[in-house]
């Protein structure tokens, strides 16, 4: 009976210690990035559902990144992403294109796509108000 509730003892223990450091390994303050080459042709898979799970992942991330709270004096989460089809140089892309890249992508027929994305904080820039437009407020007031 020792050697039994010993071995018990030794398993919950494990338990503890590996979610011990799934907490803290994720609560790290450096800049965490995105950087993935996702193969679009896969031995028995449909490439429709394997693209519909690429697309999903990249979301999650874009989901958990947001997520993260805003360091003081930031307004929001900016992403820098850079993609590159097959194994060609990474270009800077616009955020609002990630789809549309992987996409094409898709319908070209490539093998593969490598994503990168860097989650900043970022301020709204400001915007100046010209005298036009502020004499047409003081006239509505």
């Amino acid at each position: 009976m020792d050697y039994i509730s010993n071995i018990f003892f030794f398993l919950i223990s494990c338990h503890f210690v590996r979610l011990f450091i799934y907490k803290f390994s994720y609560t790290s303050t450096k800049d965490l990035k995105l950087k993935k080459t996702f193969k679009l042709k896969v031995e028995n898979k449909n490439p429709d559902r394997l693209l519909e799970a690429i697309k999903h992942e990249i979301r999650k991330y874009i989901k958990r990144e947001k997520r993260k709270p805003l360091p003081e004096g930031a307004d929001f989460w900016q992403f820098d992403c850079k993609f590159a089809k097959d194994s060609n140089e990474p270009e800077v892309i616009n955020f609002v294109d990630i789809t549309k890249n992987i996409d094409e992508s898709s319908n070209e027929g490539c093998e593969s796509f490598y994503i990168e994305l860097l989650s900043k904080k970022a301020n709204k820039p400001v915007r100046e108000i010209s005298n036009e437009e502020e004499s047409e407020i003081k006239e509505e007031d």
